[in-house]
């Protein structure tokens, strides 16, 4: 006769390790995704679409699609120029530091890229197209001109499609909306070139070191990279009071 068996032994719970990771996980994906820039790009072109007369949902809608188009750019940045920046050992990148796989980042690239087409597309057919467009130019873009003297020129092209997508848009593709002004379609694209080279500005001496000549680290070998931050927030902060000045004036729309 069998001797009756005792309780079964405790085994711990997964449940507190596995939240801890997931926490880390999601952190270090916030860290790849440059939550600066792609903040600050959502917060601006949300404050854009209040100060065009939009509605609070729009405007809720177009924080929402930009933040999520940003934080693609940024995980696709990372996973693209891993190689780069383990040469230059940017040790501040998840990637780079071992603290994120680029399976878990390509993994969340193609959930953002399933979640921003019907973001996008909820602001209408032709709101969404520009955005998407600004985000495909983005990145061809840094793959084919990202290390020339023509660096600019996505950033500007970029960035000359966010008054198309305000202008086109409305709430569930209901409105057809306008063309932008030309004016502020210029600006906007100025803007842009302001903001590549503010943003490049941290990694001129890698980028010089490792040879690559896009314009910003060539403005900042004329000039110095101390006196070109300088000028590139005057820049910026220029052509953000342009914006406000030909919104107000001439306006979003033609």
């Amino acid at each position: 006769m069998s001797a009756p068996s005792g309780p079964p032994a405790p085994t711990a719970s997964p449940g507190p390790h596995r939240r801890s990771h997931a926490g880390r996980t999601l952190v270090e994906l916030a860290r790849a995704a440059h939550p600066r820039q792609a903040v600050l790009t959502a917060v601006g072109m949300a404050a854009s679409a209040a100060l065009s007369g939009r509605a609070a949902r729009e405007v809720g809608l177009v924080a929402l699609t930009v933040l999520v188009g940003q934080t693609l750019l940024g995980w696709y940045d990372d996973l693209a120029d891993e190689a780069a920046d383990r040469a230059d050992e940017r040790s501040d990148k998840p990637l780079v530091a071992g603290t994120l796989d680029r399976s878990t980042v390509g993994f969340a690239l193609a959930c953002g890229v399933l979640l921003v087409v019907p973001l996008s597309l909820s602001s209408g057919i032709v709101a969404g197209a520009a955005y998407l467009l600004s985000v495909a130019i983005a990145v061809a873009g840094s793959r084919l001109l990202g290390r020339t003297a023509f660096s600019w020129v996505p950033w500007a092209l970029g960035y000359a499609l966010y008054p198309a997508y305000l202008s086109y848009g409305g709430w569930g593709g209901g409105s057809g909306g306008h063309p932008p002004s030309i004016a502020i379609t210029v600006v906007a694209g100025l803007l842009g070139i302001g903001v590549h080279v503010l943003t490049s500005v941290r990694g001129l001496v890698d980028d010089n070191r490792a040879g690559r000549r896009h314009l910003p680290l060539r403005l900042a070998l004329r000039v110095g990279a101390p006196r070109l931050l300088v000028l590139a927030g005057l820049w910026c902060a220029v052509c953000v009071a342009l914006l406000g000045l030909v919104g107000s004036t001439v306006g979003l729309s033609q």
